[in-house]
């Protein structure tokens, strides 16, 4: 259908377009509010800018669609596919995009506030700077993508797929990521008060710099992680792998660190519970440990 055509037929009061073909259309700046697009074909459409609230785009074909500033809250996107759209800037508050592919898409500083993206596909996105805060993000695949300085206060980030995803700066207090697979995941300079990190996977992760005051990483795998500059002030490690760990400056002071496995990491500087800091040889073969180790050698396992 032609775009003239379609917007006499919404000008006439019609709203029901479903399976409508308007690949490549140019709809910037319209405002086409509680329109029915459910399984159209927007392939390559321009809706920069575009009013589009309330709207249905259930199982929608939108590769490629400009959304940059557009306004998209209340929206149904269920099993949308939105395969490398460009979202920059755009306002998309309390919608559902539960399940819809998102791969590749260009979505820096989008609004996604109290959004549902259950089971949402956003591997390889650019997020960076988006707000996700009180987000439904159960299940979401985030592989690679990039959420530098992203905002997920109040999140549900339950069986987050995170393989390579890029969290740098992001603010993340208070979130549970108890049990996920975070091996390789870039905190730095992260905000990270109050997180739970219990039985989490942080492998070789990047931690230095961040902010990790009072968090729960009971029985986390930090093996190979960088924790420098990390502050950890009053942090529960109790059983957390720290084998090969970087931690130099981190901060333990009043953390409990019972039962930490130490091997072949530099614990320099080190501080837990305001002891002044030293370096000292456990073994010819296990790590060299801080003061603080000195203290709590008792709990602590070096190999």
């Amino acid at each position: 259908m032609r775009v003239h055509e379609f917007l006499q037929l919404y000008e006439s009061g019609r709203r029901n377009f479903q399976g409508i073909n308007l690949s490549s259309a140019d709809l910037s700046g319209r405002i086409l509010v509680n329109v029915d697009f459910s399984g159209a074909n927007l392939v390559g459409a321009n809706l920069s800018r575009a009013f589009l609230t309330k709207g249905q785009f259930v199982s929608a074909q939108l590769q490629r669609v400009n959304f940059r500033f557009a306004k998209l809250s209340e929206t149904n996107f269920r099993r949308a596919n939105l395969t490398k759209c460009n979202g920059d800037g755009a306002f998309w508050v309390k919608s559902d995009l539960s399940h819809a592919r998102l791969s590749g898409a260009r979505l820096a500083y989008v609004n996604f506030r109290q959004s549902c993206l259950h089971g949402a596909n956003v591997s390889g996105a650019a997020l960076a700077g988006a707000n996700l805060r009180e987000a439904q993000l159960k299940g979401m695949n985030l592989a690679w993508s990039n959420l530098h300085g992203a905002k997920l206060y109040g999140a549900t980030t339950d069986a987050m797929q995170c393989i390579g995803v890029n969290l740098e700066e992001a603010k993340l207090n208070g979130l549970n990521f108890q049990g996920c697979d975070l091996n390789g995941v870039n905190f730095a300079y992260a905000h990270m008060k109050g997180i739970n990190l219990q039985q989490a996977n942080l492998t070789a992760a990047n931690l230095s710099h961040a902010q990790m005051q009072h968090a729960n990483l009971h029985q986390a795998v930090l093996a190979g992680a960088n924790l420098s500059h990390t502050q950890l002030q009053r942090a529960y490690l109790v059983g957390a792998n720290l084998t090969r760990a970087n931690l130099e400056q981190t901060n333990f002071t009043g953390a409990i660190l019972t039962d930490v496995i130490v091997q072949h990491g530099v614990l320099s500087h080190a501080q837990s519970h305001n002891q002044s800091p030293e370096r000292t040889s456990v073994s010819p073969s296990a790590a060299r440990v801080s003061g603080w180790a000195r203290q709590f050698s008792s709990h602590m396992t070096v190999r």
